[in-house]
């Protein structure tokens, strides 16, 4: 079983959170007749547009690495604070953005996410800051730990129009006011 992030009703009422309906996210199924499509990103869109949810299992590596925390999809500090694992609209908000910044500046590169497209991109970004030494050691560590055992890195396959469609979800659930379960 994996990890899903299911857009719910913030905040919860009574003991449970109640799911969106999916009538909420159904133009997300609109992306799925877009000329030349990579099929993860229509299979993204469309599970989206159907249930309201996002399996993120694949996801939450690149996420933490973009968001600099760790476990930022399974929603591991507000499970320590609330004992839910939720992320509320500001989180939400906050996802999207990091995503959001991240493919914009991806784009120009090129449309294929691999570790090593993420590495040069978060290379120039931390590069030009006021700590860069500094952060760019923070990054080297980062992307060092996501090696396995025998030095490879993770097969990241990944479009920015996907992770376009990733942010947009996250967006959604701020723009409206809704926050996520992590399901796992």
């Amino acid at each position: 079983m994996g990890l899903d992030n299911v857009a719910v009703h913030w905040p919860r009422t009574g003991r449970f959170y109640d799911p969106v309906a999916p009538a909420e996210f159904v133009d997300f199924g609109e992306i799925v007749d877009l000329p030349r499509i990579s099929a993860p990103t229509a299979a993204l869109a469309e599970m989206i547009a159907k249930t309201g949810t996002v399996r993120a299992t694949a996801y939450t590596e690149l996420v933490d690495l973009l968001l600099g925390l760790e476990g930022v999809l399974y929603a591991t500090d507000a499970a320590a604070e609330d004992e839910d694992p939720v992320i509320d609209p500001d989180g939400c908000a906050w996802v999207a953005g990091g995503i959001e910044r991240f493919v914009a500046a991806h784009r120009p590169q090129s449309e294929a996410v691999t570790f090593e497209s993420v590495s040069e991109v978060l290379r120039s970004l931390l590069g030009d800051g006021r700590l860069a030494e500094q952060q760019l050691r923070w990054l080297d560590s980062r992307l060092d730990a996501l090696r396995d055992e025998s030095g490879d890195p993770p097969q990241w396959n990944f479009t920015c129009a996907e992770l376009g469609v990733l942010a947009a979800f996250y967006r959604r659930c701020a723009e409206r006011g809704f926050a996520i379960y992590a399901d796992a």
